[in-house]
């Protein structure tokens, strides 16, 4: 992995670093800025003395001062708003906070708040950040791009905005997911920020709630669609292979029939994935096969039911086949194995009103029968019928509709499995399938449940159930880290594959013993690197990757995991230009 730019190379090391800016300029670069935590013999030599109090505080110190801020702030978005002026005024302290404290501030600054900062984003912003394109920016994006704070991006999330979340189209709000995934990135792998870009590909908005506010902020018109909106992100997509050649793309919250044409479009031409689809993906299946490990059971002799046909439930069906078929299934019997429900009831071949998208997950014709459909009339089938007729063994949950897993399904799930896994995977919170609670009452305690947003532990009859979180940070930042490292020019398949694999190695047997399929978010730096290290590996031996083959990519994953902490500075003795220095 090359250096970073100078002086991120040194500060990311750790190493003492020679810093050109002085006095109210350094202590205003938030990439570089020290506050509070300025020794005396810098604050002299760069001309600091008068601008600061006399005492001096440790990074230590200054996190234990932002949390007191902070927990003074009872409604989550005066939180968030908290968070977003620290990451703007101190980012090595922003990181290192969140890094330390991130399972209480990483609903925050992801899911459920930034759900809520996206609604309201036109309304909070203190200060912008990363990079917006318009259609009318069509023909100069490369120009855009040379105006990034940063010169060597090397990982940029963006994202259309259209479907951010459970809540749709939030316009110009949508840069706010962007912004936390590159947030938790940097807590959970290290990426040095510099090396990062929020991209929003603001192409209007058919919100009408968002069209009618006067303080909207995004280009105020409708949603631009068609071969327009594709003519934009080719240029986005060449525009960035030219400007930083190997830069990992993180497509963001698109719809689902965009989101899967650009995902297959773009996938074998640079080094991109779509978190909504292989990150959700590779979670869920690493949570499927921690609980595998549980039951001492096989992921080839399970039938899974997934509620919801769109984008993540598309691409988990497309895993868990993979996966299938390495454990030993026929192709056959994988598509078997895997049934999907949308609004109109069993998605199957036998249907005219499936478009493209879902006719790849299509139950096939011929399995009607044996499955007792035809023979029942059901041809027409309800989530409900589905699961009675079926009795799989994992239900999931992918639709966005509060409720849509109730009393009746859930026990009669629990009647055809002795253990139904079970997971509500819509966020934010308010759009979850169903509470854990209610699925393990449903269910008389015999559920594996796991959610997509964050849910407290349940006391069930006695007997408490730790509720893991299928939230892709235990994924997203593991892979865009290891392709990095590994230099990958593409991510295929298996790249998601091992992750998930490497996902469920980090449940201790302790956490699946108190039914939780999914680390705790205080490990997710580890589990980001044994992710990391597992996909590096993986790109490298597969010829994904172009790194050199004598590298150590142990070694290279380490040094490429920035802790947030402050190093020495040196004064550099001639000032030198460059945006480095200036972000």
């Amino acid at each position: 992995m090359r250096p970073l730019p100078s002086p991120f190379d040194d500060i990311a090391a750790g190493r003492a670093a020679r810093i050109a800016l002085r006095s109210s300029a350094l202590l205003g670069a938030r990439l570089l800025t020290k506050d509070l935590a300025f020794p005396r013999d810098e604050r002299a030599a760069f001309g600091l003395d008068g601008l600061l109090p006399d005492r001096v505080l440790t990074i230590e110190e200054q996190v234990e001062l932002e949390l007191e801020h902070l927990r003074r702030k009872s409604d989550p978005l005066e939180q968030y708003i908290g968070l977003a002026a620290l990451q703007d005024r101190n980012a090595t302290l922003f990181y290192r906070l969140l890094s330390e404290h991130a399972a209480e501030f990483l609903p925050i600054v992801y899911t459920p708040t930034v759900g809520r900062a996206c609604q309201e984003f036109s309304h909070i912003i203190r200060r912008t950040r990363g990079l917006w394109i318009t259609p009318a920016d069509v023909d100069r994006i490369p120009e855009l791009l040379r105006h990034s704070p940063y010169e060597d991006v090397r990982l940029i999330v963006v994202t259309d905005n259209e479907r951010i979340l459970g809540l749709g189209d939030q316009g110009a709000g949508g840069m706010a997911i962007p912004i936390g995934k590159l947030a938790l990135y940097t807590a959970a792998s290290g990426i040095h920020p510099a090396l990062t870009l929020p991209v929003s590909l603001d192409v209007g908005t058919d919100n009408p709630f968002l069209l009618a506010d006067p303080l909207y902020l995004g280009h105020r018109q409708p949603r631009l669609r068609g071969a327009a909106y594709d003519a934009l992100v080719e240029a986005f997509v060449a525009g960035v292979a030219e400007r930083w050649p190997g830069c990992v793309i993180q497509w963001e919250d698109f719809k689902q029939h965009n989101a899967l044409r650009i995902l297959d479009r773009y996938r074998d031409r640079v080094c991109s994935f779509n978190d909504d689809i292989q990150g959700t993906a590779a979670v869920v299946l690493g949570g499927i096969l921690a609980a595998m490990r549980y039951l001492d059971a096989r992921l080839v002799d399970q039938l899974v039911v997934i509620a919801g046909a769109g984008a993540a439930g598309i691409g988990i069906a497309r895993l868990i086949r993979l996966a299938m078929i390495e454990d030993g299934a026929t192709p056959d019997d994988a598509a078997a194995a895997i049934a999907m429900v949308d609004s109109r009831g069993l998605v199957h071949e036998g249907r005219d009103d499936l478009d493209d998208d879902k006719l790849e997950v299509a139950r096939p014709a011929a399995r009607l029968a044996l499955d007792g459909f035809e023979a029942n009339g059901e041809r027409a089938t309800s989530l409900r019928d589905v699961v009675r007729v079926l009795r799989p063994t994992i239900l999931l949950g992918a639709t966005g509709m509060p409720g849509t897993f109730n009393r009746t399904l859930i026990a009669s799930l629990a009647a055809g499995a002795e253990r139904p896994i079970v997971m509500p995977l819509s966020n934010p919170t308010a759009a979850c399938e169903a509470i854990p609670a209610d699925i393990l009452r449903w269910s008389d305690g015999r559920a594996i449940v796991a959610t997509g947003s964050p849910f407290a532990a349940v006391e069930h009859e006695g007997q408490r159930h730790e509720i893991g979180q299928a939230n892709n940070v235990f994924v997203f930042p593991g892979l865009g880290l290891g392709a990095i490292v590994a230099e990958a020019r593409t991510m295929p398949d298996r790249l998601f594959l091992v992750a998930a694999r490497a996902l469920a190695g980090c449940v201790s047997d302790e956490r699946l013993a108190d039914g939780a399929i999914y680390p705790p978010v205080p490990a997710l730096r580890a589990v980001t690197r044994a992710i990391a290290l597992a996909v590096a590996v993986e790109a490298s031996r597969s010829g994904a990757g172009s790194v050199a083959p004598e590298v150590d990519l142990e070694a290279a994953l380490d040094a490429a995991m920035w802790w947030p902490d402050y190093v020495p500075y040196e004064p550099l003795a001639e000032r030198r230009a460059g945006q480095a220095q200036s972000s």
